[in-house]
């Protein structure tokens, strides 16, 4: 594989590895819940709602990537590329560039 040296040259391989739609909305649900535990973290200060947010952000999207993709989340080469694609394509998806309905 590959080693992308940029973001910019890792974002369309990031996105040919999340074909499915229904990958995509398991990303789309794991990023908002972790979205709104994080905004609790903030409130509150209590690292149990961090611990939410990491843990619900990557579950749903590895369960998008082994049950529905059918394929390895490119977190395991890519961590920091992989966490930008993920909030990229989210709010892509709310701009409407990615259907997942």
């Amino acid at each position: 594989m590959e080693r992308y040296k940029t973001f910019k040259e890792f974002y369309p391989y990031y996105l040919s590895e999340h074909d499915n739609k229904y990958t995509k909305l398991m990303h789309f649900i794991g990023t908002s819940i972790g979205i709104f535990f994080l905004t609790m973290f903030f409130l509150s200060f209590n690292f149990l709602y961090l611990l939410f947010a990491i843990i619900s952000g990557y579950a749903f999207a590895w369960v998008g990537h082994f049950f529905v993709e059918k394929n390895k989340p490119a977190t395991f080469k890519y961590p920091f590329y992989s966490f930008v694609g993920d909030h990229k394509m989210y709010f892509e998806i709310l701009q409407g560039k990615h259907k997942i309905f």
